[in-house]
């Protein structure tokens, strides 16, 4: 049994170059819905239905963990999928949310934490609510961030062009709250961004992404759950899957992973 990561996008890829360096050991299924991308501006209903749909065909390829790599499928389709649409017997899908907030309470000194996100995750208030589980003395604001993720896809994300946007969405955020000491990137595409967000600012503060916190609890909560660990093969591959062309798969992939890499293409339904 494989481990499966999907993004509908390529900044799960992020994520899955943390897991893999922190549990080399398994074998990988990532799934890229690259044909429908972005997920960040459509409906809780068509983000929820191509969501059970990658997950239905990780599924069948022998994935006994699901990770939703995708803050946008993690905000909008998780609970219902968890609730609904699984046996947790057999299959397990996990988000990436959860893991990141739990490590907000120790790192902020002012309490006062921002989020940046697609406007798909910002509407469904996932961060907020999620926090608030975590600490009631939490203060948090959050800043839709609509065209961080095609100036990545785009490769634009490093030139003079993309300073524009990064001070727009960041000047906004701090307008909102300027006590803020953390800022949560709530989408798996914006660590590429990092050097010119760090950059932004003139004052210290915590940067959070989620691809090392993310490692760290799936291998905690692999320990704390045998039985899944026992049932993962420990192979060491990683396969990858796109919804786009294989070609552009892995010219985009480029822009997210250090090894070159080859794709397979499968349409979802």
């Amino acid at each position: 049994m494989k481990i499966g990561v999907f993004d509908s996008g390529y900044g799960g890829l992020t994520i899955l170059e943390k897991i893999r360096e922190q549990l080399p050991e398994y074998d990988y299924l990532y799934l890229g819905d690259n044909a429908r991308a972005p997920y960040g501006t459509r409906s809780f209903e068509v983000i929820y239905e191509y969501t059970l749909q990658a997950v239905r065909w990780l599924e069948s390829q022998g994935c006994r963990l699901i990770i939703l790599a995708c803050n946008t499928a993690s905000a909008k389709a998780l609970r219902t999928i968890q609730q609904r649409d699984i046996d947790p017997a057999k299959l397990r899908v996990l988000g990436v949310i959860r893991p990141t907030v739990e490590a907000v309470p120790a790192l902020t000194r002012t309490g006062h934490v921002g989020i940046l996100a697609t406007p798909a995750t910002v509407s469904s208030e996932s961060y907020v609510l999620e926090l608030a589980k975590t600490s009631d003395q939490l203060v948090v604001t959050q800043q839709a961030c609509p065209m961080w993720v095609p100036l990545i896809e785009a490769g634009e994300h490093l030139n003079d062009g993309a300073d524009y946007f990064v001070d727009k969405y960041l000047s906004e955020l701090f307008a909102k709250d300027p006590q803020i000491d953390n800022v949560i990137l709530g989408c798996t595409h914006y660590p590429l961004l990092l050097p010119k967000i760090q950059a932004w600012f003139k004052k210290p503060v915590q940067i959070i992404a989620q691809g090392g916190i993310v490692a760290e609890k799936l291998a905690d909560y692999l320990q704390r759950h045998p039985e899944i660990a026992a049932d993962l093969s420990q192979g060491g591959t990683c396969q990858y899957i796109t919804t786009e062309s294989t070609k552009k798969f892995r010219d985009n992939a480029s822009l997210f992973l250090s090894e070159a890499i080859t794709a397979k293409h499968i349409e979802l339904q």
